[in-house]
Protein backbone atom coordinates (compact mmCIF):
# COMPACT_ATOMS: atom_id res chain seq x y z
CA UNK A 1 0.00 0.00 0.00
CA UNK A 2 1.47 3.18 -1.20
CA UNK A 3 1.59 6.10 1.52
CA UNK A 4 0.64 8.30 1.65
CA UNK A 5 -2.82 7.55 0.46
CA UNK A 6 -3.00 10.62 -1.42
CA UNK A 7 -0.84 9.78 -3.21
CA UNK A 8 -2.81 7.04 -5.04
CA UNK A 9 -5.16 9.43 -6.27
CA UNK A 10 -4.65 9.94 -10.42
CA UNK A 11 -3.17 13.22 -11.25
CA UNK A 12 -4.54 13.33 -14.48
CA UNK A 13 -8.10 12.05 -15.31
CA UNK A 14 -10.33 11.96 -18.58
CA UNK A 15 -13.85 11.28 -17.50
CA UNK A 16 -16.49 12.30 -20.03
CA UNK A 17 -18.53 14.59 -17.56
CA UNK A 18 -20.62 16.66 -20.26
CA UNK A 19 -21.51 13.04 -21.67
CA UNK A 20 -23.53 12.55 -18.33
CA UNK A 21 -24.64 15.62 -17.95
CA UNK A 22 -28.21 15.10 -19.31
CA UNK A 23 -29.20 12.30 -16.93
CA UNK A 24 -27.71 14.33 -13.96
CA UNK A 25 -29.65 17.20 -14.91
CA UNK A 26 -32.82 14.77 -14.82
CA UNK A 27 -32.02 13.75 -11.44
CA UNK A 28 -31.37 16.94 -10.50
CA UNK A 29 -34.90 18.36 -11.67
CA UNK A 30 -36.80 15.45 -9.73
CA UNK A 31 -35.02 16.33 -6.74
CA UNK A 32 -35.50 20.27 -6.60
CA UNK A 33 -39.18 19.26 -7.46
CA UNK A 34 -39.93 17.01 -4.26
CA UNK A 35 -37.23 19.10 -2.13
CA UNK A 36 -40.05 22.37 -3.09
CA UNK A 37 -42.79 20.00 -2.60
CA UNK A 38 -41.68 18.67 0.84
CA UNK A 39 -41.28 22.40 1.91
CA UNK A 40 -45.05 22.57 1.50
CA UNK A 41 -46.13 19.55 3.00
CA UNK A 42 -44.88 18.17 5.80
CA UNK A 43 -42.74 21.33 5.96
CA UNK A 44 -39.80 22.55 8.11
CA UNK A 45 -39.23 21.44 11.85
CA UNK A 46 -38.72 24.98 12.98
CA UNK A 47 -37.24 25.58 16.11
CA UNK A 48 -38.02 27.69 18.52
CA UNK A 49 -35.68 30.60 16.74
CA UNK A 50 -38.07 30.79 14.36
CA UNK A 51 -41.38 29.64 15.88
CA UNK A 52 -40.37 31.21 19.55
CA UNK A 53 -40.59 29.30 22.82
CA UNK A 54 -38.18 28.33 25.92
CA UNK A 55 -34.70 26.54 26.08
CA UNK A 56 -33.85 24.70 29.32
CA UNK A 57 -30.23 22.79 29.43
CA UNK A 58 -29.95 20.12 32.35
CA UNK A 59 -28.11 17.62 33.65
CA UNK A 60 -28.21 15.45 36.46
CA UNK A 61 -24.74 14.40 37.06
CA UNK A 62 -24.05 10.79 38.01
CA UNK A 63 -27.30 9.35 36.77
CA UNK A 64 -29.35 8.54 33.96
CA UNK A 65 -32.26 11.45 33.12
CA UNK A 66 -35.51 9.98 32.77
CA UNK A 67 -36.80 11.66 29.50
CA UNK A 68 -40.08 10.91 29.96
CA UNK A 69 -40.61 11.72 33.31
CA UNK A 70 -39.41 15.45 31.92
CA UNK A 71 -41.91 15.35 29.62
CA UNK A 72 -44.75 14.64 31.95
CA UNK A 73 -43.64 16.86 34.30
CA UNK A 74 -43.99 20.14 31.71
CA UNK A 75 -46.95 19.01 30.44
CA UNK A 76 -48.23 18.48 33.68
CA UNK A 77 -47.98 22.18 34.42
CA UNK A 78 -49.63 22.77 30.62
CA UNK A 79 -46.75 23.43 28.99
CA UNK A 80 -47.49 22.94 24.92
CA UNK A 81 -45.00 20.90 22.75
CA UNK A 82 -42.66 19.88 24.92
CA UNK A 83 -39.70 18.60 23.35
CA UNK A 84 -36.94 16.54 24.97
CA UNK A 85 -33.36 16.09 23.64
CA UNK A 86 -30.51 14.31 24.68
CA UNK A 87 -26.56 16.60 24.59
CA UNK A 88 -23.46 15.14 24.62
CA UNK A 89 -21.92 12.02 23.33
CA UNK A 90 -24.50 10.43 22.13
CA UNK A 91 -25.25 13.18 19.59
CA UNK A 92 -29.28 12.06 19.05
CA UNK A 93 -32.77 12.50 20.74
CA UNK A 94 -33.48 9.83 22.77
CA UNK A 95 -30.41 8.22 23.94
CA UNK A 96 -31.31 6.16 26.86
CA UNK A 97 -27.92 6.81 29.03
CA UNK A 98 -27.88 10.45 28.40
CA UNK A 99 -27.71 12.34 31.52
CA UNK A 100 -27.53 15.57 29.83
CA UNK A 101 -30.73 17.14 28.07
CA UNK A 102 -32.44 19.92 25.85
CA UNK A 103 -36.23 21.00 26.81
CA UNK A 104 -38.06 22.96 24.57
CA UNK A 105 -41.51 23.71 24.98
CA UNK A 106 -44.08 26.69 24.22
CA UNK A 107 -45.58 28.93 26.80
CA UNK A 108 -49.40 29.56 26.55
CA UNK A 109 -50.73 32.77 25.05
CA UNK A 110 -51.76 33.67 28.56
CA UNK A 111 -48.91 33.25 30.41
CA UNK A 112 -45.51 35.11 31.07
CA UNK A 113 -42.91 33.08 29.42
CA UNK A 114 -40.00 34.51 31.97
CA UNK A 115 -42.07 33.50 34.66
CA UNK A 116 -43.20 30.09 33.13
CA UNK A 117 -39.42 29.46 32.65
CA UNK A 118 -38.83 29.59 36.39
CA UNK A 119 -41.82 27.49 37.10
CA UNK A 120 -40.80 25.33 35.28
CA UNK A 121 -37.05 25.01 36.83
CA UNK A 122 -38.34 24.68 40.20
CA UNK A 123 -40.60 22.02 39.41
CA UNK A 124 -37.83 19.71 37.57
CA UNK A 125 -35.70 20.64 40.27
CA UNK A 126 -38.49 19.21 42.84
CA UNK A 127 -39.21 16.19 40.60
CA UNK A 128 -35.92 15.02 39.78
CA UNK A 129 -34.03 15.92 43.05
CA UNK A 130 -30.13 17.01 41.99
CA UNK A 131 -30.35 18.74 38.80
CA UNK A 132 -28.26 21.33 37.40
CA UNK A 133 -29.26 23.77 34.86
CA UNK A 134 -26.92 24.47 32.51
CA UNK A 135 -28.53 27.62 30.24
CA UNK A 136 -31.74 28.56 29.40
CA UNK A 137 -33.31 31.19 26.21
CA UNK A 138 -36.77 32.32 25.46
CA UNK A 139 -37.26 33.80 22.10
CA UNK A 140 -41.19 35.81 21.60
CA UNK A 141 -43.13 35.26 18.56
CA UNK A 142 -42.63 38.73 17.11
CA UNK A 143 -38.67 38.18 17.52
CA UNK A 144 -38.71 34.39 15.73
CA UNK A 145 -40.72 36.17 12.93
CA UNK A 146 -37.70 38.90 11.85
CA UNK A 147 -35.77 36.17 12.58
CA UNK A 148 -37.26 33.97 9.93
CA UNK A 149 -37.34 36.97 7.39
CA UNK A 150 -33.57 38.06 7.96
CA UNK A 151 -32.82 34.43 7.56
CA UNK A 152 -34.27 34.45 4.02
CA UNK A 153 -33.34 37.54 3.15
CA UNK A 154 -29.62 36.65 4.22
CA UNK A 155 -29.65 33.67 1.87
CA UNK A 156 -31.27 35.95 -1.28
CA UNK A 157 -28.76 38.91 -0.82
CA UNK A 158 -26.07 35.83 -0.81
CA UNK A 159 -27.21 34.49 -4.07
CA UNK A 160 -27.59 37.63 -5.50
CA UNK A 161 -24.47 38.98 -4.85
CA UNK A 162 -22.60 35.96 -6.01
CA UNK A 163 -24.16 36.61 -9.47
CA UNK A 164 -23.04 39.66 -9.70
CA UNK A 165 -19.38 38.51 -8.41
CA UNK A 166 -19.19 36.05 -10.98
CA UNK A 167 -20.55 38.35 -13.72
CA UNK A 168 -18.02 40.86 -12.94
CA UNK A 169 -15.10 38.45 -12.83
CA UNK A 170 -15.80 36.28 -15.76
CA UNK A 171 -19.21 36.72 -18.26
CA UNK A 172 -23.00 36.55 -17.63
CA UNK A 173 -23.14 33.08 -19.00
CA UNK A 174 -21.14 31.91 -15.71
CA UNK A 175 -22.66 33.90 -13.61
CA UNK A 176 -26.15 32.36 -14.39
CA UNK A 177 -24.50 28.74 -14.38
CA UNK A 178 -23.03 29.66 -11.09
CA UNK A 179 -26.19 31.06 -9.06
CA UNK A 180 -28.37 28.00 -11.29
CA UNK A 181 -25.53 25.61 -8.53
CA UNK A 182 -26.03 27.94 -5.95
CA UNK A 183 -30.04 27.33 -5.97
CA UNK A 184 -29.36 23.52 -6.34
CA UNK A 185 -27.56 23.36 -3.13
CA UNK A 186 -29.89 25.76 -1.62
CA UNK A 187 -32.92 23.51 -2.34
CA UNK A 188 -31.88 20.12 -2.07
CA UNK A 189 -30.04 21.30 1.16
CA UNK A 190 -33.67 22.63 2.64
CA UNK A 191 -35.26 18.82 1.20
CA UNK A 192 -32.62 17.55 3.70
CA UNK A 193 -33.43 19.18 6.53
CA UNK A 194 -37.37 17.85 5.99
CA UNK A 195 -36.30 14.76 4.78
CA UNK A 196 -34.85 14.09 8.36
CA UNK A 197 -37.09 16.64 10.24
CA UNK A 198 -33.27 18.37 11.56
CA UNK A 199 -34.62 20.61 14.06
CA UNK A 200 -34.15 24.46 11.61
CA UNK A 201 -32.71 27.05 13.40
CA UNK A 202 -30.57 29.83 13.32
CA UNK A 203 -27.68 27.04 13.07
CA UNK A 204 -29.18 25.50 9.90
CA UNK A 205 -29.51 29.03 8.06
CA UNK A 206 -25.63 29.73 9.08
CA UNK A 207 -24.82 26.32 7.27
CA UNK A 208 -26.75 27.33 4.13
CA UNK A 209 -24.96 30.47 3.96
CA UNK A 210 -21.73 28.55 4.13
CA UNK A 211 -22.57 26.24 1.84
CA UNK A 212 -23.19 29.02 -0.67
CA UNK A 213 -19.66 30.06 0.40
CA UNK A 214 -18.17 27.07 -0.42
CA UNK A 215 -20.40 25.80 -3.80
CA UNK A 216 -19.19 29.05 -4.94
CA UNK A 217 -15.66 28.89 -4.69
CA UNK A 218 -15.57 25.17 -6.01
CA UNK A 219 -17.72 26.97 -9.18
CA UNK A 220 -15.05 29.67 -9.44
CA UNK A 221 -11.64 27.59 -9.68
CA UNK A 222 -13.17 24.93 -12.29
CA UNK A 223 -14.48 28.57 -14.07
CA UNK A 224 -11.19 29.92 -13.62
CA UNK A 225 -9.36 26.82 -15.34
CA UNK A 226 -12.25 26.75 -18.03
CA UNK A 227 -11.38 30.52 -19.10
CA UNK A 228 -7.54 29.61 -18.99
CA UNK A 229 -8.60 26.50 -20.96
CA UNK A 230 -10.80 29.01 -23.41
CA UNK A 231 -7.90 31.07 -24.37
CA UNK A 232 -5.10 28.20 -24.67
CA UNK A 233 -7.50 25.74 -27.28
CA UNK A 234 -9.14 28.44 -29.20
CA UNK A 235 -10.59 25.44 -31.67
CA UNK A 236 -10.99 22.68 -29.26
CA UNK A 237 -14.81 21.87 -29.08
CA UNK A 238 -16.48 24.00 -25.79
CA UNK A 239 -17.64 20.52 -24.70
CA UNK A 240 -14.51 19.08 -24.87
CA UNK A 241 -12.74 22.32 -23.00
CA UNK A 242 -15.07 22.12 -20.25
CA UNK A 243 -14.22 17.93 -19.71
CA UNK A 244 -10.72 18.78 -19.72
CA UNK A 245 -10.98 22.05 -17.18
CA UNK A 246 -13.06 19.74 -14.88
CA UNK A 247 -10.74 17.14 -15.00
CA UNK A 248 -7.83 19.33 -14.21
CA UNK A 249 -9.22 20.63 -11.04
CA UNK A 250 -10.77 17.03 -10.30
CA UNK A 251 -7.99 16.38 -7.45
CA UNK A 252 -8.07 19.70 -5.72
CA UNK A 253 -11.75 18.86 -5.34
CA UNK A 254 -11.62 15.60 -4.30
CA UNK A 255 -9.16 16.53 -1.95
CA UNK A 256 -10.93 19.80 -0.89
CA UNK A 257 -14.13 17.87 -0.20
CA UNK A 258 -12.78 15.15 1.56
CA UNK A 259 -10.70 17.01 4.54
CA UNK A 260 -14.08 19.18 4.92
CA UNK A 261 -16.34 16.06 5.16
CA UNK A 262 -13.82 14.00 7.74
CA UNK A 263 -14.21 17.35 9.72
CA UNK A 264 -17.80 18.00 9.80
CA UNK A 265 -18.11 13.93 10.53
CA UNK A 266 -16.38 14.25 13.46
CA UNK A 267 -18.47 17.45 14.59
CA UNK A 268 -21.84 15.39 13.67
CA UNK A 269 -20.70 12.53 15.59
CA UNK A 270 -19.96 14.43 18.58
CA UNK A 271 -20.91 17.84 18.88
CA UNK A 272 -23.96 16.54 20.44
CA UNK A 273 -28.10 17.66 19.44
CA UNK A 274 -27.57 21.41 18.95
CA UNK A 275 -25.21 21.23 16.90
CA UNK A 276 -26.17 18.23 14.62
CA UNK A 277 -28.65 19.33 12.00
CA UNK A 278 -26.35 22.35 11.41
CA UNK A 279 -23.33 19.66 10.90
CA UNK A 280 -25.55 17.28 8.87
CA UNK A 281 -26.87 20.05 6.70
CA UNK A 282 -22.78 21.09 6.01
CA UNK A 283 -21.77 17.35 5.02
CA UNK A 284 -24.78 17.06 2.36
CA UNK A 285 -23.84 20.72 1.15
CA UNK A 286 -20.07 20.02 0.95
CA UNK A 287 -20.89 16.69 -1.58
CA UNK A 288 -23.74 18.34 -3.64
CA UNK A 289 -21.87 21.59 -4.37
CA UNK A 290 -19.00 19.67 -5.51
CA UNK A 291 -21.41 17.69 -7.74
CA UNK A 292 -23.25 21.28 -8.90
CA UNK A 293 -19.81 22.63 -10.21
CA UNK A 294 -19.56 19.55 -12.23
CA UNK A 295 -22.92 18.89 -13.21
CA UNK A 296 -25.18 22.26 -12.99
CA UNK A 297 -22.42 25.18 -13.50
CA UNK A 298 -20.40 23.37 -16.32
CA UNK A 299 -23.61 22.62 -18.15
CA UNK A 300 -25.15 25.48 -18.31
CA UNK A 301 -22.34 27.59 -19.72
CA UNK A 302 -22.38 24.83 -22.12
CA UNK A 303 -26.03 25.34 -23.00
CA UNK A 304 -25.74 29.02 -23.14
CA UNK A 305 -22.80 29.02 -25.51
CA UNK A 306 -19.54 31.68 -25.45
CA UNK A 307 -18.18 33.70 -28.23
CA UNK A 308 -14.38 32.80 -28.64
CA UNK A 309 -12.07 35.11 -28.97
CA UNK A 310 -14.83 37.79 -26.51
CA UNK A 311 -12.10 38.77 -24.21
CA UNK A 312 -8.57 37.89 -26.16
CA UNK A 313 -7.84 41.62 -26.37
CA UNK A 314 -8.23 41.75 -22.28
CA UNK A 315 -5.93 38.69 -21.93
CA UNK A 316 -3.11 39.89 -23.80
CA UNK A 317 0.04 39.36 -21.98
CA UNK A 318 2.44 42.28 -21.66
CA UNK A 319 5.69 42.65 -23.34
CA UNK A 320 8.35 43.34 -20.71
CA UNK A 321 11.20 43.01 -22.37
CA UNK A 322 13.07 45.94 -22.09
CA UNK A 323 13.77 48.37 -25.91
CA UNK A 324 16.90 48.36 -27.67
CA UNK A 325 16.77 51.84 -28.00
CA UNK A 326 15.13 53.70 -24.64
CA UNK A 327 16.05 50.84 -22.35
CA UNK A 328 12.45 51.16 -21.06
CA UNK A 329 9.71 48.23 -20.95
CA UNK A 330 7.27 49.15 -23.83
CA UNK A 331 4.04 50.05 -23.27
CA UNK A 332 1.23 47.42 -23.84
Amino acid sequence: MRWPFIRVLPVNTHFPFVKFAKYASTISIVLIVASLVSLWKPGLNLGIDFKGGSRIELNTPGRTLDFKLVQTTLEGMGLKDVVVQAVGAAGKAGAPSASQAQVEFQTPPNRNAGVAMTQAKAQLSKTLGNVVFTGDSVVGPTISGELMTKGIEALGIAIVLMLFFVWFRFRLSFGLGAVAALFHDVILTFGLVVLLQLEFTLDVIAAILTIIGYSMNDTVVVFDRLRENLRKYKKMPLRDVIDLSVNETLSRTVITGLTAVLALAGLAVFGGATLFPMAVALLFGIVVGTYSSIYIASPIVLLWGIKRGEDEDKAKPIDWTPSMQTGRAPKR
